[in-house]
């Protein structure tokens, strides 16, 4: 049986074998896979598609939006190319059910989800209605509002609460009683909150100092409350890590805990046999884990017994570690690795895998496992004592690369298709084509840790469905290698650049070493003063210099070139100019002061950082790029004499830029103004 269908330009050929798709085939609608569904094949392009996607229709009128229908659209209806769904909180870039009078927007899979109103749900814990979904088949991860964990199960979803206030509810949750009795606080009731009561300020609770935002068991008359975990009775819990029972301590109490050293003022747990007060979530500490920013599995250690070597450092926050606490740290011998628990365990660290007893981490050693290679060597030859491969079969091209010693290409601008930088030797090349690769891009391993994530990451040489690819650290566009995260719905990617840094940094802007830090909340870049997210990685000096470079600052080429200057620029950190002399050479616009740029001190050159290296210095030259809003594929150019002016802004061209080369069409425009939403206007 064959389809046509609205959005596909071919024939879709209906499949009852479910085996005949491998694992990697996903439904181009709603991008889950298609194995052990009915689903309809293209033969022309290798295209899946879902047999319910396929019958889903373009208008729906759904319960959560009864105002208007829903229309389904191939791809985000907003300028900046994605959108949030309303239901699940996660980013789409195509086919989503969408309200333009609203801006209310579904994934496809969370609008077919069955769902039914609820009745009687009390207006003191939330003012709107709710809707019961008995099974969100995991497409919703968001936390549940009652109780701050994962959604799991059946849940109660308010439609009016969009995107950043979302509402969603455990059925448990959403069934508590309104006023319970409990014996740590027999005095009075407790009455069931949404949130906790307003608090003084400066409060040093434990409500407040964890900023709590969900249910809360509440007494008003004596300014007590308990959290849903604490709800019922606690009995005394026992682990399989400690030989002793943890006896619950039914009353609030200052203390540090002997697992994670750090303090707490709640109930905590006491095993009476070793004198230990800890935390109730970490009596289940994990006793060993992999994290990325070491090489060995690191096992917990609460022993009181002092180590010879004095001074430690955690090596995630560089703060000191008190040893006489919990901490993690590396049993290698020889290995001096240590971190607080708080910073090995937290979610931007550890991935939360836990290592077995008795595992043998010399079984996840991948990198120079044959399996963990994508280049087959094809011809060797001998140079010195080494033994070098001549000729390779790459997985990433189609015909034999051969190895070359050469400085010069066919083309002056030549560039690696791994990581797009400018070829120099050795590199392999094709002879039958303008492929190449340097050496050390063709002997990337299939898979690689990297500190910037808590998943191991893929090697990958595929783009989106613009043909190219946004790193998740520098936040550049580039072409060619990157690496990418495939666990579940991670979308973290990173180019080839940001791949060959570390957790340290040794750079020339600033006399100390660097280190790696993930919430970078509060700090902004001292190169481009950009003001970093929380999400933010960043480097950052730990001797109190107040320094902080930014991935995309710290991966700036320490040279470049001026079409005008015969010698190479320099990277240059501090001006010595008067203001009225801060003027780049190139655009003839001024210079922020005290902003990064490029310098060439036998001309008296000055350029900035981007009219240096332009818009797009990880793009490959010739390279097309796809839906960018004009009605032709627009192709990656260089000008450097020749430079038309923009279509948006209008000002010249220099550098790289975007140029439509159908014959006729003479449309050129700026990286940056086809991103811009003056573009994006204009053309809608």
């Amino acid at each position: 049986m064959e389809i046509q269908h609205v959005f596909h330009p071919h024939n879709l050929v209906f499949i009852e074998d479910h085996g005949i798709a491998s694992k990697a085939a996903h439904c181009f609608m709603c991008d889950k896979p298609v194995e052990d569904w009915s689903y309809y094949s293209c033969n022309q392009c290798e295209s899946y598609l879902h047999k319910r996607c396929a019958e889903a229709a373009r208008k729906i009128w759904h319960p959560f939006h009864p105002k208007h229908p829903l229309t389904l659209l191939p791809k985000s209806p907003y300028s900046e190319g994605r959108g949030i769904c309303d239901l699940c909180g996660k980013a789409f870039r195509r086919f989503v059910y969408n309200c333009h009078d609203c801006k209310l927007d579904l994934h496809i899979n969370c609008a077919l989800l069955q769902s039914s109103i609820a009745a009687n749900f009390p207006n003191s814990l939330h003012p709107h209605p709710l809707f019961f979904v008995q099974n969100h088949n995991n497409e919703v991860e968001s936390d549940c509002s009652g109780c701050q964990k994962p959604i799991s199960g059946p849940f109660y979803h308010c439609s009016y609460c969009t995107y950043r206030t979302l509402f969603n509810l455990h059925k448990e949750c959403a069934e508590l009683p309104l006023e319970i009795n409990h014996p740590c606080h027999g005095k009075h009731p407790l009455t069931l909150l949404p949130q906790p009561p307003s608090h003084p300020q400066k409060c040093g609770c434990s409500l407040c100092r964890i900023q709590w935002k969900g249910f809360v068991y509440s007494c008003s008359l004596c300014n007590f409350e308990l959290l849903l975990d604490d709800l019922f009775s606690r009995p005394p819990l026992t682990d399989a890590s400690h030989e002793h029972q943890w006896m619950p301590i039914l009353r609030k109490m200052s203390f540090i805990c002997d697992f994670c050293g750090t303090a707490g003022e709640k109930f905590p747990y006491f095993c009476a046999a070793c004198h230990l007060f800890v935390h109730k979530n970490c009596i289940s500490l994990p006793r060993q884990i992999k994290i990325t920013r070491h090489c060995h599995t690191i096992s917990l250690s609460y022993s009181l017994k002092q180590n010879q070597v004095e001074d430690w450092m955690c090596k995630i926050c560089y703060k000191e570690v008190d040893i006489s606490y919990g901490h993690y740290r590396c049993p290698a011998s020889r290995c001096l690795y240590v971190a607080h628990v708080r910073c090995a365990t937290d979610e931007a660290i550890w991935d939360g895998t836990i290592m077995l007893e008795g595992y043998d981490e010399r079984s996840e050693e991948v990198v120079q496992e044959p399996w963990n290679l994508i280049t087959d060597v094809v011809e060797q030859i001998i140079i010195g004592e080494l033994m070098v491969a001549s000729e390779i079969k790459h997985s990433y091209h189609d015909h034999n690369l051969r190895l070359t010693f050469s400085g010069k290409t066919k083309d002056d601008d030549s560039q690696c298709d791994g990581c797009t930088r400018p070829l120099s030797t050795p590199f392999y090349s094709c002879e039958q084509c303008k492929f190449f690769l340097h050496k050390v891009c063709a002997e990337l391993p299939k898979q690689l840790p990297h500190p910037f994530h808590k998943h191991l990451l893929t090697l990958s040489n595929s783009h989106d469905e613009d043909n190219y690819s946004s790193c998740s650290a520098c936040f550049r566009s580039y072409h060619g290698f990157g690496y990418r995260c495939y666990k579940g719905g991670c979308r973290f990617r990173i180019d080839i650049q940001c791949m060959l840094l570390s957790d340290t940094l040794k750079h020339p802007s600033h006399e100390h070493s660097l280190f790696l830090v993930h919430n970078n909340k509060g700090t902004s870049c001292s190169a481009c003063f950009r003001k970093l997210r929380s999400r933010d990685v960043a480097y950052r000096c730990m001797k109190r210099c107040d320094f902080s470079l930014d991935v995309g600052c710290a991966t700036l080429s320490l040279t470049a070139w001026y079409k005008y200057d015969r010698h190479p620029l320099t990277l240059t950190y501090l001006d010595h100019y008067e203001l009225s002399q801060l003027y780049c050479d190139l655009c003839e616009k001024k210079r922020e002061p005290n902003r990064w740029f490029y310098y060439c001190v036998d001309c008296d050159n000055s350029l900035h950082l981007n009219c240096a290296l332009g818009d797009l210095p990880y793009m490959k030259l010739g390279n097309k790029i796809e839906d960018i809003g004009h009605q032709h594929r627009l192709t990656v150019v260089k000008n450097i004499w020749n430079c038309p002016p923009c279509k948006v802004c209008p000002e010249l061209c220099n550098g790289q830029a975007l140029e439509c080369k159908e014959f006729g069409c003479n449309f050129t425009i700026h990286w940056a103004c086809c991103r811009s939403s003056y573009f994006w206007d204009s053309i809608w």
